[in-house]
């Protein structure tokens, strides 16, 4: 069992973790010359690295795991959310990542059946009317471009968290889809050779990225999942794209726009809605 102050305190720091990603990936394609095919494979090496080693030195761990489906899923997600991250501010892409991740899950549940409340269907409606209007046209709508290659990020990644339910080996399962993800993000990065850049303080943010902000922080993560309800492990999430529209404030000078925090609200709001509402549901079970 992991006492109150550790499961918060790991809680935190993944959360953090997660948040730092776009901040990483937006201030490599912002203020370096790293080209975002060359972003994504070092950060995946990096990931799959520090992962190998994690997994290597445990007890228990006999080696890595996972499949080339879910690696294409993690590899979609990472390719997409860098090229998403050449024009997107930092809080913006976080948001749309986080609301693609929570439909595709969500939507998913209503495939296999599940059926929502008269609470989750606002929930639901709330969330999606936050996303459509951060969309249109205006002065402080994010680039179109950029919005659809983060929302199919969201959409691949919201897939791999739905192969990967129920998985009893997380840490070693995520390694091997690195490991394989590598091999994947190695090919995109031939296909796009003719806009190849390389920059070293670029390579380091995406070390950082796949070290520490990836590898570390789904390790940490899945320690402290075991102390966590399921309703929270979801919406704990909550927290990243807030924590990355304050990063990007305090480290990129991005501007909190009224847009943008006005459809925070209502996509983040809708979502615990769901969560919260699906909570009560099965408790009166």
């Amino acid at each position: 069992m992991i006492s109150r102050p550790r499961l918060l305190g790991l809680t935190t720091l993944a959360m953090t973790a997660f948040a730092a990603n776009s901040i990483l990936c937006r201030l490599a394609l912002k203020a370096t010359q790293i080209d975002p095919s060359t972003f994504t494979l070092v950060r995946l090496v990096a990931g799959a690295t520090t992962l190998w080693v994690i997994v290597r030195s445990r007890s228990g761990e006999t080696g890595t795991a996972g499949d080339w489906r879910s690696a294409l899923c993690l590899f979609s997600y990472a390719g997409a959310f860098s090229y998403a991250y050449v024009t997107l501010d930092a809080g913006t892409g976080a948001l749309l990542l986080f609301g693609a991740v929570q439909a595709t899950m969500i939507l998913a549940g209503l495939a296999r059946g599940e059926r929502l409340t008269t609470l989750q269907t606002v929930g639901l409606l709330l969330a999606l009317g936050g996303l459509v209007s951060l969309l249109l046209p205006g002065a402080t709508a994010p680039s179109w471009s950029g919005a659809i290659l983060m929302t199919l990020a969201g959409i691949a990644w919201g897939a791999y968290s739905l192969l990967g339910r129920g998985n009893t080996r997380p840490t070693a399962t995520t390694a091997g889809n690195f490991i394989r993800g590598t091999v994947l993000a190695a090919l995109l990065s031939v296909a796009t050779l003719p806009w190849f850049h390389f920059d070293a303080r670029g390579a380091g943010y995406a070390v950082l990225s796949g070290a520490i902000a990836s590898g570390m922080g789904y390790a940490i993560w899945y320690t402290a999942l075991p102390g966590l309800k399921a309703t929270q492990a979801a919406t704990v999430q909550l927290s990243v794209p807030v924590i990355a529209a304050a990063g990007g404030i305090l480290v990129l000078g991005e501007h909190l726009t009224l847009r943008l925090a006005l459809c925070a609200i209502a996509i983040l709001g809708g979502i615990a809605l769901v969560l919260r509402a699906r909570k009560s549901v099965r408790a009166s079970k």
